[in-house]
């Protein structure tokens, strides 16, 4: 991990500080909607906006980097997010903050490629998988250190938009003053969503239920919570809490799932997040309870993307999983854009409860589809499976295919072992027995 921080501490630095303003993005707007009267089913049309962007903006980004190259992008987005997170405070409307959340996720989308893929190219065989880690670790720090921040200002004013545009303008020093050379960027064909689903039904139909889970975690928590009644310090501390959680349980759950079959330890941890969203439902107002059942799930969900990549990556064909990366991002997209919609209509029909309860639904539909997937295909052994690798939820196809690269190697890796293995078999078998001396 050392050895991967040391090479790209600038780009960490940088990442670190662009989630501070994005992580303060989204609880700052849920509170503010609701000082200014705006009701859940509006607040949910302009959090989707984000993730709309978003998966816009991976579409859009790969034609401007090969036009005019990763520095000018970076910058340019960098500084249409600075501009749109002070106009959030400027034009205080639903119309005025759904199109800055599109230009806020369509940017962001941009500068995480650009930085993600400086970072692949900073990494090789060896430091691949430490630099992924740092890269997850510095995004859940950064949304965490922005939930500190949130409450030290009044979010009916402007300082707490001053904070998070000048987060962002500083995350670009260091970025785009390292001395690391400009990557080459070309994103590889995508596999169609057709062969993903017919090569890990389980992999492509999880990877839209997480972004649905996501989206809700990322984008309604905080309407969640004024909903339900919690203070400015309560509703920061819950959103804390789900990245708290992430980062207490990515690695541990990383590490049991290179030694069982990976169905069953997925519907082991939906069943687990489904009954700390039904938790949450249960407690009423007490926050301590709501905010441990965060942790719970906020360490179920964010996980399970990744343990979804690996499971996805375990029937892949070495030659096809830079490819599956664009689909997987595709799946993922389409998970997250509608769902803020969705549950801001629930929230606004049913109540607060409603926020918990959609995604114990979602949570429990996916336990029962790798139940089911179990009972119709045999387990893949688990020596032949690939080491796990910790991807963000909000990644970029760069990131993925760095995560690809990655299991790639370790596949080329585990191909030669076996190799030598064979070849020392055979060579054992064919050597000559030794005569004995008779006594």
């Amino acid at each position: 991990m050392l050895a991967a921080l040391g090479n790209t501490w600038a780009l960490m630095f940088g990442i670190f500080l662009l989630q501070v303003g994005n992580g303060i993005q989204g609880t700052a707007l849920g509170i503010r909607g609701a000082l200014e009267g705006f009701d859940a089913t509006t607040m949910g049309y302009v959090m989707s906006g984000y993730f709309v962007g978003f998966f816009g903006g991976a579409h859009v980004t790969p034609i401007l980097l090969r036009r005019v190259g990763h520095v000018r992008v970076f910058a340019a987005l960098a500084s249409l997010i600075s501009a749109a997170f002070i106009l959030y405070a400027a034009a205080v409307s639903p119309a005025a903050w759904l199109l800055m959340r599109l230009l806020c996720g369509f940017c962001f989308s941009g500068v995480y490629v650009v930085a993600e893929s400086w970072l692949n190219n900073q990494s090789d065989n060896n430091t691949r998988g430490q630099t992924l880690s740092a890269y997850l670790i510095c995004q859940m720090v950064g949304i965490i250190v922005a939930q500190a921040l949130v409450p030290l200002t009044d979010p009916a004013g402007y300082d707490l938009f001053v904070i998070m545009s000048v987060a962002v303008s500083i995350a670009c020093a260091p970025i785009l003053l390292s001395a690391s050379p400009t990557p080459f960027f070309e994103t590889s064909r995508q596999l169609p969503l057709r062969t993903l689903f017919k090569i890990s039904p389980l992999g492509a139909a999880g990877m839209i239920a997480s972004g649905a889970i996501f989206a809700s975690m990322f984008g309604m928590t905080a309407v969640y919570g004024t909903e339900k009644g919690l203070s400015i310090t309560e509703i920061s501390i819950v959103m804390g809490a789900f990245y708290l959680g992430a980062a207490l349980l990515q690695f541990p759950i990383g590490w049991i799932s290179d030694r069982m079959d990976r169905r069953r330890l997925i519907a082991m941890v939906t069943a687990t997040g489904m009954l700390a969203c039904l938790m949450m439902s249960v407690v009423g107002d007490g926050f301590v309870g709501i905010a441990l059942a965060a942790v719970l799930v906020g360490g179920i969900a964010n996980p399970l993307y990744s343990l979804l990549v690996a499971h996805t990556n375990d029937f892949m064909e070495r030659e096809d999983m830079a490819a599956a990366a664009g689909g997987l991002v595709l799946l993922n997209g389409i998970g997250a854009a509608g769902t803020p919609v969705l549950v801001g209509y629930l929230l606004q029909a049913f109540g607060p409860e409603a926020f918990p309860l959609f995604m114990a639904v979602i949570f429990a539909a996916l336990c029962a589809y790798a139940f089911y997937r179990m009972t119709v295909r045999p387990a893949t052994p688990v020596e032949e499976t690939l080491p796990y690798a910790p991807v963000a939820p909000a990644a970029t196809q760069a990131s993925y295919e760095a995560a690809q690269e990655y299991y790639a190697e370790q596949a080329d890796a585990l191909a030669d072992e076996q190799a030598e293995q064979e070849a020392a078999a055979e060579a054992a078998a064919e050597a000559p027995v030794p005569e004995r001396t008779p006594a």
